[in-house]
C-alpha cells in the first residue's frame, strides 16, 4: 500500500500534464487564431482564418474538460485550493470559451457578422490572458494554511509576475497560432503569418526569458528546490535550448518553410513544459502541497485510472483522426465568398 501510495500519485501528476500539454497546445492554436482575426484584414480574412478552426476547434477543449474533471478526482484538496484562489480568472476563462463557442455559430447564420467576429477575437484574448494570469499565480505561490485550505485574498493573483506570465502565454498562443496559419493558409494571407510568426517567436523568447530569471530570484520556494536538489544546471540548459529552438523557427520562418515552423514551435512549447515539470514536482500547489498530500484514496486513484486508460487513446485517435481528414488548405471558395 506505500508503493500505490508514491506511485499513484507521481502517475495522475503526469497524467495531468499531459492534458494540461494537449491542451495547452491544441487550444492553444485556436486561441491564437482567434486573437490574430482582431488583425485580420476583412471579413474574407477573418473569415478564412475561422474556417481554419471550423472542423476542429470544439474537440480541442475536451481536454480542459478532462483536466479539470482528473484534477477534482485524483487531488482534491488542491482542486479546491485552485479554484478558491483563482475564482475570478477562471470564472473569466470559462465566461469567455463559452462566448467564443457562441460567437461562432452565430456568426455562421448573421447577415452583419462583425459583431460575432469581434466577440470571437475578444474572447480568445481575455481567455489566453485569464490562464496566463492562473498559471503565474499558482507558480508565484498560493497562500494555504496547514490543512491546504486557501487563506489568501480576492486579488492575489493580480501581481506584475502572473502580468507577465499571461503576456508571455498570448504571445505564445500567437505564435503557435500563426505557424497553424502558415499550414493551412496560402498566398498574401500566409505572407502575413510568416511575419506575425517572427515578431511572436521573439516576444514570446523575451518573455520567456524573463520568467527563467525571475522565478529563481524572487521565489524562495523554488530557488532553494533548484539549488537544493541540483538541477540548478538542468534548469540553465533549457533557456539555451529554447534560444536554439528559436533560431531553428526562424530560420524556418525566413525559408518560407509550411510545415517545420509548426513543429518546431511545438517542440518549444514541449521543453517548456519539461521545464516547468521540473520546477514544479512534486508539488501541485507550488511550494505549499505536495502530490502526496493532496492526492485521493489509492483506491479512487486507481479505479479513475482504469477508466482514463481506456478514454485517453479514443479521445487520441479522434484527434488525430480529425487533422487527418480535415488536412489541407482553407481558402476563400470554402468560405463562400
Amino acid at each position: 500500500m506505500e508503493t500505490l501510495d508514491y506511485f499513484l500519485p507521481q502517475v495522475w501528476f503526469f497524467i495531468l500534464a499531459l492534458f494540461l500539454f494537449l491542451y495547452v497546445i491544441l487550444d492553444g492554436f485556436d486561441l491564437g487564431v482567434g486573437i490574430l482575426s482582431l488583425t485580420a484584414d476583412g471579413d474574407e480574412k477573418r473569415g478564412m482564418l475561422m474556417t481554419s478552426l471550423s472542423n476542429v476547434w470544439d474537440a480541442n477543449e475536451t481536454w480542459l474538460v478532462l483536466m479539470g474533471g482528473a484534477l477534482f478526482g485524483a487531488f482534491p484538496v488542491a482542486y479546491g485550493t485552485i479554484l478558491s484562489a483563482l475564482y475570478i480568472p477562471i470564472l473569466a476563462m470559462v465566461f469567455a470559451l463559452s462566448i467564443r463557442a457562441v460567437s461562432f455559430e452565430f456568426r455562421e447564420l448573421s447577415q452583419r457578422k462583425w459583431f460575432w467576429n469581434n466577440a470571437f477575437g475578444v474572447a480568445s484574448l481575455v481567455a489566453a490572458l485569464a490562464q496566463g494570469f492562473a498559471l503565474g499565480s499558482v507558480l508565484s505561490g498560493i497562500q494555504v494554511d496547514d490543512a491546504g485550505h486557501f487563506i489568501g485574498g480576492t486579488w492575489d493573483w493580480l501581481n506584475w509576475r502572473s502580468l507577465l506570465a499571461a503576456l508571455t502565454l498570448v504571445q505564445g498562443y500567437v505564435l503557435i497560432g500563426s505557424t497553424y496559419l502558415v499550414l493551412k493558409t496560402e498566398g498574401e494571407l500566409q505572407d502575413t503569418h510568416y511575419r506575425t510568426a517572427k515578431i511572436s517567436a521573439i516576444t514570446t523568447l523575451i518573455g520567456a526569458l524573463l520568467i527563467t530569471i525571475t522565478t529563481p530570484i524572487f521565489y524562495q520556494g523554488l530557488r532553494e528546490k533548484l539549488f537544493d536538489s541540483g538541477l540548478a544546471t538542468l534548469f540553465a540548459i533549457i533557456p539555451l535550448l529554447a534560444v536554439l529552438l528559436i533560431g531553428l523557427l526562424l530560420r524556418s520562418l525566413s525559408a518560407k518553410s509550411e510545415n517545420t515552423p509548426f513543429i518546431w514551435t511545438l517542440l518549444l512549447f514541449l521543453l517548456s513544459f519539461i521545464g516547468l515539470g521540473l520546477i514544479v514536482f512534486p508539488y501541485i500547489i507550488p511550494t505549499k502541497i505536495t502530490i502526496y498530500q493532496a492526492a485521493a484514496a489509492p483506491s479512487s486513484l486507481v479505479f479513475m485510472l482504469i477508466f482514463v486508460g481506456f478514454l485517453i487513446p479514443i479521445m487520441l485517435f479522434y484527434n488525430i483522426y480529425q487533422y487527418v481528414v480535415f488536412r489541407g488548405k482553407v481558402s476563400g471558395i470554402e468560405y463562400g465568398e
